[in-house]
């Protein structure tokens, strides 16, 4: 697995120079270092954790948000969910797996997996912000597969996209 710390620093559990002055910033977060320990100790029992690049997690609520590499969000949701399934119960949190340096479509598309989306649109707010509506079919009478003030959090911090959702049947 590749990340922004030593792998001997997260098999050893002792910081060096470089990476506890990461920390020290905020540049990685204890979070981080939990999810990437977790990771990493998984990689010999599903070998293509090692091709995955863990960039950040994101803590909201009762869901953790983990941004991975371009490409690398078939890898943590193959083992038929085995992976996010033993990441979910270590942190006994939900998980979402999200792909860095995607479009915005692609992006609210991993964030409210398995929901289809209908429509993006960005509304133009009076005082100059703006939001995006995000319309979803939503099939009578399910539950919701997530915690959407969750998920709205979620977008705001990794995008900085603040969210208006809507349902449709």
């Amino acid at each position: 697995m590749k990340t922004e710390l030593c792998s001997f620093c997260l098999k050893s559990g002792i910081l060096c120079r470089k990476c506890s002055t990461k920390v020290k910033k905020g540049e990685i977060s204890n979070l981080d270092l939990k999810i990437a320990r977790l990771l990493l100790s998984l990689e010999t029992k599903y070998p293509s954790l090692q091709n995955v690049c863990f960039y950040k997690a994101f803590d909201v609520g009762r869901t953790i948000a983990i941004v991975v590499g371009h490409g690398d969000v078939p890898r943590l949701l193959g083992y038929g969910g085995k992976i996010i399934k033993t990441i979910s119960e270590e942190t006994h949190k939900s998980i979402r797996v999200l792909e860095q340096g995607v479009d915005d479509r692609k992006f609210l598309e991993d964030l409210f997996m398995p929901l289809n989306i209908l429509t993006i649109n960005t509304i133009w707010l009076p005082d100059g912000t703006t939001e995006t509506r995000v319309i979803l079919k939503r099939k009578r009478g399910s539950q919701l597969p997530f915690d959407l003030k969750a998920l709205k959090e979620i977008a705001k911090k990794v995008r900085n996209i603040v969210l208006r959702i809507e349902f449709t049947h």
